[in-house]
């Protein structure tokens, strides 16, 4: 692990290196896309710094919400310092900045959730990666199994074996995204994400069980309970969706086009 890397002098925190770089994936991912769908690709710099402003926000205030004993004891720090700022959080902060973006230029439709899916993935396993270099403490409970590392040097130190639970989920939300962007033109307007939101509660919720966060209500931890909330809403959706004349590969939905291909030929 490596929580701080020297830059000609400049101390750099890894963590925030890689936070950096999935907002640099994500709107290379969501330029692409809009070239696709024949949008202007410049709004791909709008939907990024649209979603880092709000996602900051969301996941701060997500952190104060779960701390508010901290709050207490540390106003200034616990709203303005550099720790505690939570995937939940800065995933619906950033959600937020985007859906105001999107009202602002006329694209609040489920084309843009679909075009959101991938990054939204591809980010998070991007952020697990400065969390794995960091050390900070999302590692999982102690495991003397054949992947089982230590922490010596992180930020939240530890020299007992445990899972690295940062390195499995980079893996799984990596495969995730390419799966994601593998299908991303062979359904219905808003189904890529309904996945998404699928694959994302179902990934966070069984880490959980591995991982040392505590426990907030019938043995499950925080995170749990809002991946169950991800899950349950993305099966409704796509239950709903696939009860629709044509189900859930049907090109279009009522009032959007159909998504084109790389080839530019609409997929029905």
């Amino acid at each position: 692990m490596q929580p701080e890397i020297d830059l000609l002098g400049l101390p750099l925190k890894t963590f925030g290196l890689c936070f950096a770089l999935g907002f640099v994936a994500a709107g290379a991912i969501i330029q692409r896309r809009l070239g696709e769908l024949g949008r202007p690709v410049d709004w791909a710099y709008e939907i990024t710094f649209s979603a880092l402003g709000g996602g900051l926000i969301g996941a701060r205030l997500y952190y104060v919400v779960f701390n508010t004993g901290e709050l207490a004891d540390d106003p200034f720090g616990t709203l303005f310092g550099g720790s505690g700022l939570v995937w939940y959080g800065g995933a619906l902060g950033g959600a937020l900045g985007v859906l105001l973006w999107a009202r602002w230029r006329g694209m609040l439709n489920r084309q843009l959730l679909d075009m959101c899916a991938i990054p939204l993935a591809s980010g998070y396993a991007i952020g697990r990666i400065g969390c794995q270099l960091a050390g900070d403490g999302d590692y999982g409970k102690p495991w003397d199994g054949p992947f089982a590392m230590s922490y010596p040097n992180g930020t939240v130190p530890t020299d007992v074996p445990v899972h690295p639970t940062p390195i499995y989920e980079t893996l799984t939300m990596l495969t995730v995204a390419w799966l994601l962007w593998r299908l991303r033109d062979h359904f219905r307007p808003g189904v890529i994400f309904a996945l998404y939101l699928c694959a994302a509660g179902i990934e966070r919720f069984l880490i959980e069980f591995i991982r040392r966060n505590p426990e907030e209500l019938e043995g499950l931890t925080s995170a749990q309970l809002t991946s169950l909330g991800l899950l349950v809403v993305g099966v409704v959706w796509l239950v709903l969706v696939a009860r629709r004349p044509g189900g859930l590969r049907e090109g279009a939905g009522r009032g959007e086009p159909a998504a084109p291909t790389s080839a530019g030929v609409a997929v029905g």
